[in-house]
């Protein structure tokens, strides 16, 4: 039987929910005045808290910004991986189809906080490794598609543009730091349709197809169909 966990005491759970009214409220600071201007003292007084208090538990802005882009990127990850997990695992073109829906219906829903993992770089804040694993959940879930359609024996896109050797190089570690294997242009097509769904979105969230695709409904699922082709997902 496996150790069960310790109760947690009643200074834990207090001290959870009000980290958690702490991120609520930076949230909706960051929606009213964007990541630069998120300020802990701003914060602590919405909360009726002096700021000395806040900072024991966030002792920097920094900080707060590493909390709230972990949990973007965990609750962004999370929907991707729910709608995945829905489609039959043979059925690859419906996970693509899921995994690039999922994430603009996330990102049209929670548009601030998509804006600060996706949208510009906050100055001066550098994000700490803490990040790396959140920020990597949908990438795997369209690595771990490709890999399936080599096992599926999908046939891979052919292409006669020259792949460089540096390109090759970043290409071969990113497969032995996976430790898989799969067709390397069919991982550059993977990568493409991997840019094209966030390039999409950030058109969309951030202005750039104002008076021009107002509905953008339809345009995003062609673009999405249109990669799936690419990828030999659609005959």
């Amino acid at each position: 039987m496996a150790p069960q966990s310790a109760p947690r005491t009643a200074r834990d759970r207090a001290r959870a929910e009000l980290t958690r009214e702490i991120t609520t409220t930076a949230k909706a600071h960051l929606a009213e005045h964007g990541a630069p201007g998120l300020s802990l003292r701003a914060i602590s007084r919405d909360l009726g808290m002096v700021s000395s208090a806040l900072y024991r538990y966030f002792p920097s802005r920094d900080a707060l910004l590493t909390a709230l882009i972990i949990e973007a990127y965990d609750a962004l990850g999370a929907a991707c991986e729910a709608a995945e997990a829905a489609v039959d695992r043979h059925d690859l073109l419906g996970r693509w189809r899921a995994v690039a829906h999922a994430t603009r219906g996330w990102a049209r829903a929670h548009p601030h906080e998509y804006a600060l993992i996706y949208g510009t770089p906050v100055p001066g804040y550098a994000a700490p490794t803490d990040t790396i694993d959140p920020a990597g959940r949908v990438a795997l879930l369209l690595l771990a598609l490709i890999v399936d359609m080599d096992l599926a024996g999908i046939p891979a896109p052919t292409t006669s543009l020259p792949v460089g050797d540096s390109l090759a190089a970043q290409l071969d570690n990113l497969t032995a730091t996976g430790d898989i294997e799969v067709d390397p242009d069919r991982l550059l097509q993977g990568i493409g349709g991997w840019v094209l769904t966030f390039g999409m979105i950030n058109f969309e969230l951030f202005g750039t197809f104002n008076n021009v695709f107002d509905d953008a409904d339809e345009l995003h699922a062609y673009q999405v169909d249109l990669m799936a082709s690419h990828l030999g997902l659609i005959q």
